[in-house]
């Protein structure tokens, strides 16, 4: 008892917050460690809770309860909470969002306040300041906290009552154009909560770097998620009732058809957020049991802009890539699935590319980013505009690079490679698991041997893998033989080197802040060539892809592992051995 009072005085001499204090008293931390998190705290701007938190220097719920003893608190468990249930405006949600606190309840003129951290004295007063009341805390364990205040920071009641600025706005333009088009019933989708809650779901998915927006209507909820650093959050429940109205407003706003509710339909629209700054969207409505289903895609310019270093190819691979475009001709070919970053890898190429004295011409199902210098198709089924109609009129435009958004069928297939044989450079993408298998893919798409061999010059296979918080991540502790089942080798598991697991902290989404790309990048050599032209099959080029140093997208993934950018359970659950 007497060490730990003396611990406790000289803690005191030292410019640590009370927190910090009452757990070295506590004896739960010791004097160092506690003055190492305080600057560490300091330096990144972030409170001791959350710099403590994200250490592992003391577990989430041992760091509740002690708290809870030091400073005679009731504790409570937060799972235990509905959220739903949870009163609304008695304190603004800017100080619930700086301090990470939840109100709980109010009795009389006291406010019971969930907190982490009961020795902030700065949060008491601005409860104090701007409530008008007391404040009685209740001790909840940190992690849990801060999910439940940004989950009820962005709720449904909050964006259909907050009153959004000036300081972004619709392109007025398109929605006058829309609405013109259109019968007199659009004046209900004005409805002014309605309006606001859609830009304020926009806005806070643009703030967030989410990647899409859906809007899920079912028979007795409705449903907002957003998908950031692609998994998917629920953000918003709003009322049921204005499902109709929200898909009017945004059909009008995207120049689609608001009185057709019984096929799918896709439009764009733009968000004013500065007055320098327009950020664009791509919309998709599909007709669903209860409603139209709407998604919405962010389409942020600068993704394309990045540069080919910032996309996460190992340098191997951005030498591979790089010798392939700048050849004269021939196809290169990006695959993986829906959201794999596909098109951004095809743009930054492109990029690379665009310079005064180069023709480039794209076509696109839509174009969703746009390039200065570069012509940009867009596809129009309805009035005859094909992927196969648009590379003929290419062929006619003097073009020395051709871009097409997706080969989809052997017609397009065909044209591709006659443009890419013809002393073209020739980009596209193709919707397979692996480099090896796009190969097999074409040959049953009804491409001869010969075609392939003589075209295809390099394909890239890519996921995109979400990236640990630099802040928080911290060494996982992961047996030898998971790694070695996991795919590294028997000399990459030599105690040099630690893998990292996700933490979580107030500057990233459960451990992960942004996506880095996983790459397989498979140059189409004379001895792959030749397994085409005798039509082998995709474990053949698999294999003597690896015998020629291509590393399969397992392998690559691990790389990301050695080098600390993600982390093993994420690389397992996005490639296959």
């Amino acid at each position: 008892m007497a060490s730990a009072d003396t611990a406790f005085r000289e803690s005191v001499s030292i410019a640590l917050p009370g927190l910090a204090r009452a757990l070295i008293s506590a004896g739960k931390l010791g004097q160092k460690t506690a003055e190492d998190i305080s600057r560490k705290a300091q330096a990144s701007r972030t409170s001791f809770i959350a710099e403590l938190t994200g250490s592992g220097a003391v577990s989430g719920v041992d760091l509740a309860h002690t708290i809870s003893t030091a400073f005679a608190a009731p504790l409570l468990d937060l799972d235990a909470i509905d959220p739903q249930r949870l009163p609304r405006g008695l304190l603004d949600n800017k100080i619930c969002q700086t301090y990470r606190i939840v109100v709980l309840s109010k009795r009389a003129n006291r406010l019971i306040v969930a907190t982490a951290d009961p020795s902030d004295q700065e949060a008491a007063e601005k409860i104090k300041f701007s409530t008008q009341m007391g404040v009685d805390w209740v001790i909840a364990e940190y992690d849990k906290l801060s999910k439940l205040v940004e989950s009820a920071g962005v709720t449904a009641s909050d964006a259909m009552e907050s009153i959004i600025g000036d300081d972004f706005e619709f392109d007025e333009a398109s929605v006058e154009s829309a609405m013109a088009e259109t019968d007199s019933s659009v004046s209900d989708v004005e409805d002014a909560p309605v309006v606001r809650f859609l830009q304020k779901m926009l806005v806070d998915a643009f703030n967030m770097r989410a990647s899409d927006l859906h809007f899920e209507p079912f028979e007795h909820t409705y449903r907002v998620r957003f998908r950031v650093d692609g998994e998917l959050r629920e953000i918003a429940s709003p009322p049921v009732a204005i499902k109709e109205k929200l898909a009017a407003r945004i059909k009008v706003i995207s120049k689609l058809d608001i009185s057709e509710k019984r096929v799918p339909q896709d439009g764009k629209m733009k968000l004013r957020i500065a007055a320098d700054r327009v950020i664009d969207f791509r919309v998709s409505t599909l007709p669903t049991m209860y409603g139209e289903k709407i998604v919405i895609r962010i389409l942020d310019p600068s993704s394309a802009k990045l540069g080919i270093d910032a996309l996460g190819y190992e340098p191997e691979e951005k030498k591979r890539l790089m010798d392939a475009i700048h050849r004269p001709y021939g196809m290169v070919l990006v695959t993986g699935p829906t959201g794999s970053g596909k098109t951004v890898s095809l743009y930054t190429c492109l990029n690379i590319l665009n310079t005064p004295g180069v023709n480039i011409a794209t076509a696109e199902d839509p174009a969703e980013i746009t390039l200065p210098g570069v012509n940009q198709v867009s596809m129009n089924e309805r009035a005859g505009m094909t992927f196969t109609v648009a590379l003929k009129a290419f062929l006619r435009q003097d073009p020395d690079i051709i871009m097409v958004g997706e080969i989809r069928d052997l017609e397009t297939a065909d044209i591709a490679i006659k443009a890419a044989q013809t002393g073209h450079m020739v980009m596209s993408t193709l919707h397979t698991n692996d480099a090896p298998t796009t190969l097999t893919r074409m040959r049953n798409m009804g491409i001869a041997p010969f075609n392939i061999a003589s075209s295809v010059i390099l394909i890239t296979a890519q996921r995109l893998a979400r990236r640990l918080c630099p802040n928080c991540k911290a060494p996982a502790d992961i047996p030898r033989e998971t790694l070695l089942e996991a795919g590294f080798k028997e000399e990459e598991v030599d105690g040099s080197w630690s893998p990292y697991r996700p933490v979580g902290c107030n500057m990233c989404n459960n451990g992960y802040k942004g996506r880095v790309g996983i790459y397989q990048v498979m140059p189409i050599t004379d001895e792959i060539q030749r397994i085409v032209l005798r039509d082998g099959n995709a474990p053949e080029i698999a294999a003597q892809a690896e015998l020629e140093g291509v590393r399969s997208l397992r392998q690559s993934g691990l790389q990301k592992v050695r080098l600390g950018m993600t982390s093993l359970e994420e690389v397992l659950g996005c490639t296959n051995v």
